[in-house]
């Protein structure tokens, strides 16, 4: 069985910073993209950023400039660093990730989400 377990979630002060993992375990041939999401309140989920297999990231125009996407392949593991974080940030976030279990079929994947709250 495949689990995606994140953390890293928490209270922060407007103007700080954090930084969220997700780790994978479990049968992993390979990982394709991997992504994080957030969903607050009464809104619906949105995609964060994104970093593909070789590197090539992608943000949300709302994260842009304060945030970075990386992954590590040797431990399965994506990371999300996030500054200059505003209260609009506060939302549950989850990672995703497309998992290879051999190497021609993948199947998606999610986190069960942390809770990153902007609040002074």
């Amino acid at each position: 069985q495949v689990q995606l377990v994140e953390s890293g979630g928490g209270l922060v002060q407007p103007g700080g910073s954090l930084t969220l993992s997700c780790a994978a375990s479990g049968n992993i041939f390979d990982i394709g993209t991997m992504a994080w999401y957030r969903q607050a309140p009464g809104k619906q989920r949105e995609l964060v950023a994104s970093i593909t297999s070789g590197g090539r990231t992608n943000y949300a125009d709302s994260v842009k400039g304060r945030s970075t996407i990386s992954r590590n392949n040797a431990w399965n593991t994506v990371y999300l660093q996030m500054s200059s974080l505003k209260p609009e940030d506060t939302a549950v976030y989850s990672c995703k990730m497309i998992l290879f279990n051999t190497p021609y079929a993948s199947t998606e994947y999610w986190g069960q989400g942390t809770q990153v709250t902007v609040s002074s």
